[in-house]
């Protein structure tokens, strides 16, 4: 292990001990710890064992989770029992800076996760990996000892580089090195004191994080999620992509600082019902429906075969998340409403519990499919898939392939491209790239003014590319309507949305 001592810092100062994420050492905080040093707080980066922080030194075999927690310990009881201790863990530092935390609690003011998902007990930081490829690699027969580390492009599936310097980034790939695997495929084991730990989440807004996110997350009912809404637990967004230590050095380290002063802002806690399950904003009286599996019908009262559209909802959603997707209101709300109209509607609860799973949710929603056009009640030649959110990654599959019956793909505030550090790098969910396909079907998007940043980007690339290979997309604009506004915002302006959507639906259906 090797470490940067602090400079000139009285004993009784708060202490940084700085762990970096996975491939990387102390240096990468470099110019955090002189921001940090020049407001009078110790700041100690450190690089692991088995990590190495020039090009071309020896990387030795082994290395555990413990062998990092090691390191981190010892800086910890290096320092003056008066200093207060915050430990800071970017992605896989995390987890050596949590275990050090359990050996040493007593010591530890506060810990910051930076720009990573909380760490669970007796999971391995193979967990919090962003790279399937590295997941694969690591959990199959005959494994390496060593995790080698991306070359220069293949940065981008550890998290988004927005605003990091070209420099930084021919730096980030010469000193990277391999990683020990034991490190990262052996559990963290977390007691219940650690848990108890006041601790501060650095969220990276460029990277997909945001008190919004989060907030929806929890009101899904994620019982993971639900402790970061208590007293102890504080948020800072942050304007950044993966790397802020190298793009945003300044604004971290100021975060950093007010974060140890138990600054940043609380998460709120759910009040009244969940935001998904509040009413849906039309009055559509209630219709039968028979449930087959995982796919709700709700068929018309027309006779002979109807065209049908298939309702595709957001995601992830956790798998103990009750009631399931198919029986929240946006949903139910729209099926009668085409049913209504003549169409036999269906709903799926697609299995994306995790981005990583849109590979199985993109199988529920083809057998969802099989499923409808066999119906003998269906017209099968004339069908519309009908995405909504997070669900909209699935619609890339019939954008670059589109079948004959598809008569359209309707997407309502959709996410369209897979942010850099969901593991989805293979392009397949990228409907960016997929709209570029010759005879992509007609798109029908509903798009609100008060969408996410993150989201609102990913629809105007989708925009942009469309427009570029020529099809046909038609917009309905919501300026006042927020992501999920059929059950946040009941307004005519919104009503007016769904109406429209709803109609252009039926008008590709010929219905």
């Amino acid at each position: 292990m090797s470490e940067e001592r602090a400079m000139g810092t009285e004993s009784g100062a708060t202490a940084f001990v700085l762990v970096p994420d996975a491939h990387t050492g102390g240096w990468v905080w470099a110019r955090v710890a002189d921001r940090l040093r020049a407001a009078g707080a110790r700041a100690l980066p450190v690089t692991l064992t088995g990590m190495r922080d020039e090009p071309g030194a020896a990387v030795p075999e082994g290395g555990t989770p413990e062998t990092h927690v090691d390191d981190v310990v010892r800086l910890i009881d290096g320092l003056p029992e008066s200093t207060g201790v915050v430990l800071v863990g970017h992605g896989y530092g995390i987890h050596p800076a949590l275990g050090a935390a359990a050996r040493r609690t007593g010591r530890v003011r506060r810990i910051v996760y930076v720009d990573t998902a909380p760490a669970q007990d007796g999971a391995p930081a193979l967990a919090l990996l962003p790279d399937p490829e590295a997941r694969a690699l690591l959990t199959a027969p005959g494994a390496p000892g060593h995790l080698a580390p991306p070359d220069r492009a293949g940065w981008q599936r550890w998290g988004h580089l927005a605003d990091v310097p070209a420099e930084a980034l021919d730096r980030l790939a010469e000193l990277a090195a391999p990683q020990p695997a034991g490190t990262l495929t052996a559990p963290l084991r977390l007691p219940a004191e650690v848990a108890a730990l006041p601790s501060t989440g650095v969220l990276c807004t460029a990277n997909g994080s945001s008190l919004a996110v989060l907030g929806s997350l929890v009101g899904l009912g994620d019982p993971g999620l639900v402790a970061l809404t208590e007293p102890r637990v504080r948020f800072f967004e942050l304007a950044a992509g993966h790397w802020p230590m190298l793009s945003a050095p300044d604004e971290l380290a100021g975060v950093l600082l007010r974060a140890a002063d138990g600054g940043g802002e609380r998460l709120a806690a759910p009040t009244g019902p969940p935001p998904h399950l509040r009413p849906f904003l039309l009055d559509v009286p209630e219709r039968p429906r028979e449930r087959t599996g995982r796919v709700d019908l709700y068929p018309p009262d027309a006779d002979g075969p109807r065209p049908a559209v298939l309702l595709v909802h957001g995601g992830p959603v956790p798998a103990e998340a009750r009631p399931t997707p198919r029986d929240w209101p946006s949903y139910t709300g729209y099926a009668r409403l085409l049913a209504e109209r003549g169409v036999l509607a269906a709903t799926v609860d697609h299995r994306m519990h995790d981005v990583t799973d849109c590979p199985r949710a993109a199988a529920d929603v083809a057998a969802a499919v099989d499923l409808l056009r066999a119906d003998p009640r269906v017209d099968p030649d004339r069908v519309a898939l009908w995405f909504f959110s997070g669900g909209g990654l699935l619609c890339a599959d019939w954008l670059a392939a589109s079948p004959p019956w598809l008569r359209c793909v309707a997407a309502t505030y959709p996410v369209l491209a897979p942010q850099p550090a969901w593991g989805l790098g293979d392009g397949r969910f990228d409907t960016v790239g997929a709209v570029r396909s010759a005879g992509a079907p007609p798109v029908v998007l509903t798009r609100v003014g008060l969408e996410l940043p993150q989201i609102a980007e990913t629809v105007a690339a989708f925009l942009a590319a469309a427009e570029e290979s020529g099809a046909k997309v038609e917009v309905i604009d919501v300026p006042g309507g927020h992501h999920g506004f059929e059950t946040l915002d009941h307004t005519e302006e919104a009503r007016g949305a769904v109406h429209r959507a709803l109609g252009s639906v039926l008008g590709h259906l010929g219905a």
